[in-house]
């Protein structure tokens, strides 16, 4: 038996943190193809302070609570049993991307989008998995297409993001991770992570320090989440045939960069959203997940980095944390 109604994190207005405040939502009901999970910890991502300011509705179809990622239980199927539409049982423990919808007691979750917890990790811990893992898996794998070798620049090293950003490139057998970081901890930090050098952008030029790294040969792919301050130095960063991914716009939607290097050294500047892709596409980055990176997780090679957890009630304390870029990996809403 499912409550008729359940605690849930809404934004009162576009605006700070303290907006954010709990209310009482009925307890959604899982469509052929969902499964309903009961939430025992959600991720807190970017997107979700871009739409607490009013800066990134919701998709078509998506709540309108914040919240792209959770773990829990299944506790309900969107489809009758016995029908084939979904793997999943009563029971089972989930992972699962969301287009919205995470910071409740409850949420319906597309089947295909959901993963296994990996052996070893708690649902806590399995939690910060999927937003920022289906997102550098696609960017960085897909879009980016690292190759065993290649060098890569990822920005916002110790973000969420950054953190597996560092850790998939390992895995893809990058030959030199560089990264950059807000302050020399994180720079050590992203090191230890398995980067050759950390960045400090406040106190170093990055596209600098990048070109005596590489002697002046540039990196073969960036990634980056800041966008248009940033678009010319990226462009001097990179190598012939070099690729500039383009996941957020932090510093800003517009820049100018030198055409003629794209021109004359086949640089290839693209970028990506997540949360609007069809179901099918997130269902294909699941799969591969789970057949590539999910066994580094059971067996410790690659793991989450969790900076701090929040009960559901301090969601606006959470975003302060996010808010104030003191974090280094994950910061999660607990139930």
């Amino acid at each position: 038996m499912l409550p008729q109604d359940m605690t849930a994190i809404e934004i009162t207005q576009p605006g700070g943190p303290e907006v954010l405040k709990p209310g009482r939502r009925p307890v959604p009901r899982p469509e052929s193809g969902e499964v309903l999970i009961k939430v025992a910890a959600a991720g807190v991502n970017r997107p979700d302070l871009m739409q607490r300011a009013g800066m990134y509705p919701p998709p078509p179809g998506a709540p309108d609570i914040p919240g792209l990622e959770v773990a829990g239980e299944i506790v309900a199927l969107g489809a009758p049993p016995g029908t084939g539409e979904t793997r999943w049982k009563i029971g089972d423990k989930v992972t699962a991307l969301v287009a919205g919808g995470g910071y409740a007691e409850y949420c319906t979750a597309p089947a295909v989008q959901c993963l296994p917890i990996p052996a070893g990790l708690s649902l806590e811990e399995a939690a910060a998995l999927p937003e920022n893992w289906f997102t550098v898996w696609s960017n960085i794998a897909d879009r980016g297409g690292l190759a065993a070798g290649e060098s890569i620049l990822i920005h916002g090293g110790a973000s969420g993001i950054g953190v597996a950003a560092i850790q998939l490139s390992r895995l893809l057998g990058a030959g030199r991770i560089f990264a950059t970081a807000g302050t020399d901890a994180k720079c050590r930090f992203v090191e230890q992570l398995g980067a050759a050098r950390g960045i400090n952008y406040k106190t170093e030029d990055f596209a600098e320090a990048i070109k005596q790294e590489t002697a002046g040969q540039g990196v073969n792919v960036i990634l980056d989440m800041v966008g248009g301050i940033y678009l010319p130095r990226n462009i001097k960063c990179l190598a012939d045939e070099g690729r500039l991914v383009i996941i957020a716009l932090q510093g800003g939607a517009k820049g100018e960069g030198d055409l003629s290097l794209v021109m004359r050294r086949r640089l290839t500047v693209t970028g990506s959203t997540l949360r609007p892709r069809p179901v099918a596409f997130k269902g294909a980055i699941a799969a591969a997940l789970e057949a590539k990176i999910w066994p580094g997780l059971a067996a410790g090679t690659i793991k989450p980095i969790i900076d701090s957890r929040f009960p559901l009630a301090e969601a606006a304390a959470a975003h302060a944390r996010l808010d104030a870029g003191d974090h280094i990996g994950k910061v999660l809403l607990t139930l």
